[in-house]
């Protein structure tokens, strides 16, 4: 064959396409739509934004898509979302949003997506804001393992416990030690507000300076820790997590009369040390475990005694501990809008924040309108849990358009006595909202466990999965539920927890200052059979728990904030332990338990987002039975640093204002409990008095300065009064007894 012949079929074959040689489409995604994804469209749908919950950075990102789905459908452009979106001739709806691809990109972009959408991008896998690799190492996700306990060297003080000596270990690296311990009255009342939130008695200090035996602190805390007041200040605690009211917090405010039910559960739950996984599994599925156990209970029993064909149980009062009323957890969620029933997708919401950051320290809530920024949290994971919940039938409250409750539990059928609860609804998955919309729903997301922690689905006619989820939460391989809780405890006995971002062990919160203490600490909680009543015991009777408060300037400069823990922290009484204190000195306090609040009846209601309920009641009961309203906060509680009902609070804000000043100088409650406690002292012994009054409220004798300044304090304000002289002395006496009333060393803790 000649040349020429040659070349004229190698053209012809070239025309015809028997011999084209396609172009490389790695080379045309390098070349041509790389480029593009880079400058055009990863500002937006990259690592930093995900708008619309779409990334393009990686070939896995774009195949899982964004809230409206897979990005493209490869070998087919018209299908693809990304390039109806290049191609849109409205600008609103055009991507990029601020100006037109040329049409060249277009063009290389439809051809890459026409070929198959090639993609050597493989990226980092994700789960949330973190990497695969990055959650798999974070601190909070690993194993809880018992440590080894250190051993202490050259220390001054001897380990009295191994939280001495993690302690201890940590300061000795500083070149720090504790502080020397604190005195007998010091201590007495820094363990009896921990415990009880109550000032000791004069009588109880002297039991414990008159016994000299080694056991004397011990048994102290025994004491305490068998003392009914010891539920109502735990109690609290875990009301202030779950963000406890009265009332539902929707425009109308409704009240709830049986809400009182959980709050007096959780008391009794604390004074029964019902171990914390328990504890948990109630709350989240009590309803579940109880028609289970009376199941099996009524197999067992003996035929029961019938009353007109009733069974005469029906008849009798329900149990003040029953796991139906403790639901109300999941019931006492805040309400939304002025039609409740509308806006339930914010109080699932509610529910979920509150579940994440009170029980796992992960703000789960974060994740509705897109993944999680930051931890490793999906949307997919959120939804997962939204249908659990969705799944479940809360309690109506009313609202401003539809005034009367329903779907309370009736706790008996013969008896009228409801629960503020929850019970099983229809079982059904939820589907994703687009970006947090109810109305703009997405593709549909098995209920289950969150990814990160295993990622277990609720199996097919188990009904919602609350009961499955109580149990993912207090298994033994979910790590985060014991290092949450054992830090929330010493938080509350040291003012600061290991972690002092309670709510947060995630990527934004702070790391531990003593990593193997909390993992031996978390250790020891869950083989104690999940005690807290062990735990205390185990903090309290350690010799980092009894030091004295005593700052040391060499120590301040190697850590000011004491983190180490070489003093202990002075703090102020909270604003439930002053209200407690006054009216406890003033001989005023009523220990019984609070029960219902004398609401209007539910017939009466008609409240409205212009007359909403509002009303505080009354009490000499301990401050944690006081009305917690949504709406309007209490007046003194609100004053002193209450709870936030409206959301979990982990940790009271501690504020020093003006107002609180002017409280103890016109308060009609104060003045009040000031004038009960100096009617009874000044009923004794005129020689006696001080030292009664002292012994009363600052639990010591006066000094020699204090018997000085409170004579001339007496006989100055007495002069100046314009009262019948035989009245000022008594006058004056009830202004003495404010002055102590409202000094620091009353209202703080050493």
């Amino acid at each position: 064959m000649s040349s020429t012949r040659l070349l004229f079929v190698l053209s012809l074959c070239t025309q015809t396409g028997s011999f084209a040689f396609a172009a490389d489409p790695m080379d045309h995604f390098e070349s041509k739509v790389r480029p593009v994804l880079v400058k055009s469209c990863q500002k937006c749908h990259g690592p930093e934004k995900q708008r619309g919950g779409l990334r393009l950075d990686t070939k896995a990102a774009w195949q899982a898509g964004g809230d409206t789905g897979p990005a493209l459908v490869p070998g087919k452009p018209d299908e693809s979302l990304i390039i109806k979106a290049i191609r849109n001739p409205d600008p609103k709806l055009r991507m990029p949003p601020n100006e037109k691809l040329a049409d060249h990109e277009i063009a290389a972009l439809v051809e890459w997506v026409k070929d198959g959408a090639v993609d050597p991008r493989v990226g980092v896998a994700q789960i949330g804001g973190m990497s695969l690799d990055a959650a798999k190492q974070w601190w909070s996700f690993q194993p809880v393992k018992r440590p080894v306990v250190p051993e202490v060297r050259n220390s001054q003080t001897q380990p009295r416990n191994p939280i001495d000596n993690f302690v201890l270990a940590k300061l000795s690296d500083k070149g720090l030690s504790l502080t020397p311990p604190a005195d007998k009255r010091t201590l007495l009342r820094r363990v009896t507000y921990d415990l009880t939130g109550l000032p000791p008695s004069p009588a109880d200090l002297d039991a414990f300076l008159n016994d000299t035996s080694p056991e004397a602190f011990a048994k102290v805390v025994d004491r305490l820790l068998a003392s009914p007041q010891y539920g109502e200040r735990w109690g609290r605690h875990w009301l202030d997590l779950v963000r406890y009211a009265d009332t539902a917090g929707e425009n109308s405010d409704h009240p709830l009369p049986h809400a009182w039910r959980y709050r007096n559960w959780v008391i009794e739950a604390f004074n029964r040390d019902l171990p914390y996984d328990q504890f948990l599994r109630d709350q989240i599925a009590g309803d579940i475990l109880w028609a289970r156990a009376e199941g099996e209970r009524r197999k067992d029993e003996k035929p029961r005694t019938t009353i007109l064909g009733f069974d005469a149980s029906f008849m009798q009062p329900p149990s003040s501990f029953d796991q139906r009323v403790a639901t109300g957890y999941l019931a006492i969620a805040r309400r939304f809008g002025h039609d409740t029933d509308k806006d339930m997708h914010l109080t699932f919401e509610d529910t979920i924040d509150t579940v994440g950051k009170t029980l796992l320290g992960l703000s789960i809530g974060c994740a509705r309108c897109h993944d999680h920024k930051y931890d490793a949290i999906t949307a997919k994971d959120y939804y997962a849990l939204y249908g659990i919940f969705e799944s479940t039938r809360f309690a109506f409250p009313g609202c401003e358009a539809k005034q009367q409750p329903r779907d309370l539990v009736k706790l008996q059928p013969l008896r009228p006595e409801l629960a503020y609860a929850v019970v099983e609804g229809t079982a059904k998955n939820a589907k994703l909202q687009l970006r947090g919309d109810p109305e703009k729903p997405g593709a549909e997301v098995p209920r289950r466990w969150l990814e990160v922690l295993g990622g277990q689905t609720v199996p097919a006619n188990s009904g919602s999965g609350r009961l499955e989820l109580a149990g993912w939460l207090t298994s033994n391989a979910n790590p985060l539920t014991p290092r949450v809780m054992v830090n929330r405890i010493w938080q509350h006995h040291f003012g600061k927890g290991l972690v002092q971002s309670p709510n947060d062990f995630g990527a934004r919160g702070m790391a531990p200052t003593h990593p193997e203490l909390l993992d031996w600490l978390s250790a020891e909680f869950v083989a104690s059979g999940w005690r807290i009543r062990h735990f205390h015991k185990l903090i309290v009777l350690s010799a980092a728990y009894q030091q004295g408060s005593e700052s040391r300037a060499e120590a301040v400069k190697v850590d000011v904030n004491n983190n180490l823990y070489w003093r202990f922290d002075r703090r102020r009484l909270s604003g439930e332990e002053i209200r407690d204190s006054l009216l406890a000195v003033s001989g005023q306090l009523d220990r019984t338990p609070g029960h219902e609040h004398p609401f209007p009846p539910e017939k009466s209601w008609g409240f409205t987002q212009h007359a909403p309920f509002n009303t505080v009641y009354e009490t000499d009961r301990r401050s944690v039975y006081v009305i917690s309203i949504r709406n309007r906060r209490h007046p003194f509680l609100g004053l002193f640093d209450g709870a936030d009902p409206n959301a979990t609070t982990p940790q009271r804000q501690v504020t020093t204002v003006p107002t609180q000043a002017l409280y103890f100088l016109n308060d009609p409650f104060f003045h009040k409990q000031a004038e009960k406690l100096s009617a009874s002292v000044f009923a004794k012994p005129e020689a006696t008095r001080l030292d009664e009054l002292f012994r009363i409220t600052l639990l010591r004798p006066p000094t020699a300065k204090d018997r000085t300044t409170a004579d001339a304090f007496l006989t100055s304000y007495a002069a100046q009064l314009s009262e019948p002289v035989a009245d000022r002395p008594k006058i004056a006496w009830a202004a003495l007894t404010r002055v102590l009333l409202a000094s620091n060393e009353f209202l703080y803790l050493d």
